[in-house]
């Protein structure tokens, strides 16, 4: 994202609706449509929430399942932020993955984004960023989100 597009969402007090997003996205909430459209084919629950540090709501994609041992799991699976006319979702991996992450069938601009992305924190992790403003990264962004969902669990 550059740092001139900024972050939208800022009112605590109002929580994001497709109006509000069909109208701060633009256009590229048709790309926003098909993500929701698809998520249920991914086991995937997505939810707003006010995050305190940025001032602003972001969406979290989660998954949940039931052990053998009947114990409900959940795993996070993507953040979503909202900035005028796109959106952007991040996939969280641990460094330990990322050569995983590399063999996934994806276009080669996304295994550039796995390549490059730098590591973070005290346990390594690192992002792969996708700035979304058509429907053309969806396929690579399911991709990964199946490969997350069938890591560490």
């Amino acid at each position: 994202m550059n740092d001139h597009e900024k972050l939208q969402l800022r009112d605590p007090e109002v929580m994001p609706t497709n109006e509000i997003l069909e109208q701060t996205l633009g256009d590229s909430y048709a790309a926003y449509e098909i993500l929701q459209d698809f998520l249920p084919n991914l086991e995937i629950e997505q939810e707003w929430q006010w995050y305190t540090p940025h001032k602003a709501w972001f969406a979290k994609g989660q998954h949940f399942w039931t052990t053998p041992r009947g114990t409900r799991k959940e795993k996070n699976l993507y953040w979503l932020h909202v900035y005028e006319g796109c959106f952007s979702l991040a996939v969280w991996f641990k460094e330990k993955n990322r050569t995983e992450i590399l063999h996934a069938d994806v276009s080669k601009k996304t295994k550039q984004l796995i390549h490059d992305a730098e590591t973070m924190g005290k346990v390594p992790t690192f992002p792969v960023v996708f700035d979304v403003t058509t429907d053309e990264p969806l396929a690579d962004i399911y991709e990964l989100i199946e490969c997350k969902k069938q890591l560490e669990r």
